[in-house]
């Protein structure tokens, strides 16, 4: 998915284990030394850094809770944008060089996601139009926070090795933000094929492409419910007539514009669809808490200047509002393992005050 904080950099991946029994996934934290949280944050437990420094985000779990697959970009591992590179939290042994390295190496990535299996992966790509990354928007003069939505990102499967087993998409304009059913069975990603950047959903092989949105909007970053029958994902809905032209100004530009964003949550095929948060700002990386009852996301609602991103949990009739992390900057990209016991998410904290984003994995006590 594509980020809303750009001042995230990366520098190094270090994972300390050997073997099961001193796995991240298995090596506990007693509740005097559990440093890595803040004291409100009772929902975690045994949180431990997996990354150290630079930009790690969209870190996400395997079906077997066991792997992740993330994006990374880091200078020392010879990129100069995002990449997806995945590690196993059983096995991952710490070295100085990168951990495994799933895209090309060409063009910009995002959105990894597993397949059920846990052998093969999803990811979009630049790749195909240039081996250069794709250019970077020049800041706007009203310092407005703005994020490229490159025409030429197309959806990939690719194996643990990086060969690349099929294009998904093959349509002009862009195609990203795939995620994968919990039975295995649907994708959804974000399309711009209509004109408007809608949700789809398809078969695992690209077939029987499902139109879900169609009203006028950013609609992006969709998850499936538990059950796989439900969505939530990320919206925008200019309702003025200048806030209309300034969203089609800018996708006309390749651009959307993310500072006003809420939750909506629709069946897959688009119906009972329902707007799930009324919070001002940016409410955004949604995802079910593992019982399909409330959804965990990030918000900047209660941050005067809008800066401090914080994780939220909400039931899915719009009540029950809980804050879950204390972080001073930035927490996103929460998703709860298949079993439901860890949560993994992206957070600013820890970093020694500079905008390194890096990966932690924590147990969840409801």
């Amino acid at each position: 998915m594509i980020r809303i904080i750009s001042v995230i950099l990366l520098t190094t991946l270090i994972f300390a284990c050997s073997g099961t029994k001193n796995s991240v996934l298995n090596k506990s934290i007693s509740p005097e030394l559990d440093t890595l949280k803040f004291e409100k944050e009772i929902h975690l437990k045994n949180v431990k850094q997996l990354t150290f420094g630079g930009d790690n985000a969209e870190a996400y779990w395997s079906f077997d809770s066991k792997k992740v697959v993330f994006q990374a970009n880091n200078k020392k591992w010879g990129t100069e944008c995002d990449q997806i590179y995945y590690f196993d939290l059983e096995n991952w042994v710490k070295k100085d060089g990168p951990p495994p390295l799933i895209s090309t190496g060409k063009g910009r990535t995002t959105c990894s996601f597993f397949l059920a299996g846990n052998k093969n992966i999803i990811y979009a790509s630049t790749h195909e139009s240039m081996e250069a990354c794709p250019e970077v928007p020049e800041r706007r003069v009203d310092g407005k926070y703005i994020w490229p939505v490159y025409e030429t990102f197309d959806i990939y499967m690719s194996d643990l090795k990086g060969h690349i087993i099929k294009k998904l998409t093959n349509t002009p304009g862009y195609d990203a933000e795939a995620t994968v059913s919990p039975k295995g069975d649907k994708i959804v990603f974000t399309s711009i094929r209509s004109g408007d950047l809608e949700l789809y959903t398809m078969n695992i092989d690209g077939s029987d492409v499902r139109q879900v949105t169609n009203q006028l909007g950013y609609d992006g970053g969709a998850f499936f419910s538990p059950d796989g029958k439900k969505l939530i994902f990320r919206a925008s809905r200019p309702t003025s007539d200048e806030d209309v032209k300034v969203y089609k100004e800018l996708l006309a530009l390749g651009q959307v514009m993310p500072t006003s964003m809420e939750l909506y949550v629709c069946n897959v095929d688009g119906s009972d669809l329902k707007q799930l948060t009324h919070l001002g700002k940016a409410n955004w990386a949604p995802y079910f808490l593992p019982k399909g009852d409330k959804v965990i996301f990030s918000s900047n609602h209660a941050a005067p200047r809008g800066y401090q991103f914080n994780l939220y949990t909400i039931n899915l009739d719009g009540t029950g509002l809980e804050q879950i992390t204390y972080d001073k900057t930035f927490d996103s990209f929460p998703m709860f393992s298949y079993d439901g016991k860890k949560i993994i998410f992206a957070s600013n904290r820890n970093n020694g005050g500079n905008h390194d984003t890096n990966l932690f994995v924590a147990d969840w006590v409801d």
